[in-house]
This record gives structure tokens, sequence and C-alpha cells, in this order.
């Protein structure tokens, strides 16, 4: 890869994927706010959805808090704790068992999406495209994890947490430090910036409403009430 196109993908590409991100999202939520859902096809057909949803949003969003500490904590941080091998073993374990779970339901889904008639039919071919997109950033993120294990120095993690780093407070040289990395570790950066570029043109967007509130709202108690057309008045 030339050094300007290196320079493009990894230093400028996640501004404008970011800027987009973010802008883009606001201008939906302002424009087009009764758009911004996730448009449920359980209601078509419940079979393997459940399981498959309940799989992947698991999995994704321990992969995605995952990747949110271990590249954008400093090296400086953790090293007290840990060195960095021990962190790439550690990402290792916890992405390859998450990524796993995350991989199934993404299978179940996207089969679900392809294939059963009714949920086809209904759906549009950026549902589609999104499943496909997320599923090979996984597979890409799988693939990476084992090329891991021919460097269990930590340098590639170190590498990656301080291009990221970079980024995120706006300083240059960024893509310096993935030049010479793994071109699955940058196809993997690179579809990881696409999908926030995309991300508020499609479904993907509901990543900003993730039900937290869910955790500490109190449980509603619903009762069953009895039809009167059925039973009838009661006798007094």
């Amino acid at each position: 890869m030339s050094d300007h196109i290196n320079q493009f993908a990894f230093q400028i590409y996640p501004y404008i994927a970011l800027a987009v991100f973010f802008i883009g999202s606001w201008a939906r939520f302002d424009r087009a706010a009764y758009t911004w859902r996730t448009g449920s096809s359980q209601m078509l057909s419940d079979r393997g959805m459940r399981l498959g949803s309940n799989l992947f949003h698991v999995g994704i969003l321990a992969i995605l808090a995952g990747h949110l500490v271990g590249l954008l904590t400093p090296h400086a941080v953790y090293e007290v704790f840990v060195t960095a091998p021990q962190k790439q073993l550690l990402a290792m374990v916890v992405g390859g068992v998450f990524g796993a779970m995350c991989f199934v339901g993404i299978v179940i889904l996207l089969v679900r999406r392809l294939f059963n008639p009714r949920v086809r039919a209904t759906g549009t071919r950026g549902d589609a495209v999104i499943l496909m997109l997320l599923f090979a950033q996984l597979v890409l993120g799988l693939v990476s994890i084992a090329i891991s294990t021919q460097h269990l120095d930590g340098s590639v993690m170190v590498a990656l947490g301080e291009w990221a780093q970079h980024i995120v407070t706006f300083r240059a040289g960024a893509a310096d430090f993935v030049a010479n990395v793994h071109w699955v570790y940058k196809a993997h950066i690179f579809l990881g910036m696409t999908l926030f570029l995309v991300a508020p043109f499609t479904r993907l967007v509901h990543v900003w409403s993730i039900p937290v509130s869910y955790l500490w709202r109190p449980y509603q108690v619903v009762r069953r009430r009895q039809a009167a057309w059925r039973y009838g008045p009661r006798s007094k």
C-alpha cells in the first residue's frame, strides 16, 4: 500500500467517517425522527429471531466495549496492572468468546433475512447489505485473532492503540502506526470506519438508542382482565 493511500485510509478517512456519523445521525433525528428504529421483523416470523438477536447483540456489545477500552486506554495506564503481551492474550480470549457468540447470532439473522420469504419480502436491500457488512467485519476480527497468535509480544496491539488514540485526540502521524501491520488489521479498521460512515442512513442508527435505562427500570405489573362480554356481568 502506497504512503498516499495509507495516509488517506488511516489519517483522513476516519475523520470523514466520524463526521458523517455524528452529523448524519443528528440530521436524521432532526428531520426524520420516525425512521429512527430497528425495523424489527419479529412479528413476521419469530423462528430463530430470539436466539439470533440475543447472541448477536450480547456479542457485539461486548466486542464494542472491549475495543473502546482496549484501544483508547493508553499503554502507560494499564502497564501498571498487565503487560502488553498479557493484554493481547486477554483480548484474544475475550474477543474469541464473544466473537464466536456474535458469529452464531449473525449467521442465524443473515440466513433468516435472506431465506425467510416473509422477512425478505418486507425488508429492504439495505438491511441485508448491513448484515453482510457486519458479517464481513466480524470475520475479519476473528481472523485477526488467529494472526495475532503469530506475534504475542503485544507490539501490534500497542500500535493499534496508538493509532486509535492519535485519531481521537486529533494528532498527526496516526497512519504511521498501522503502515506495516498485516492487511487483515487494515481491512478491519477500514471496514469499521465504513460502518460508521453508512450508519446514519441505515438501521444501524439505532445504536444511539441502546435501552440502558432498562437495567434500572422497575418491572411493569400486567394483569389480565376477563372480558365482560364473554362471562357476562357479575351478579350482586
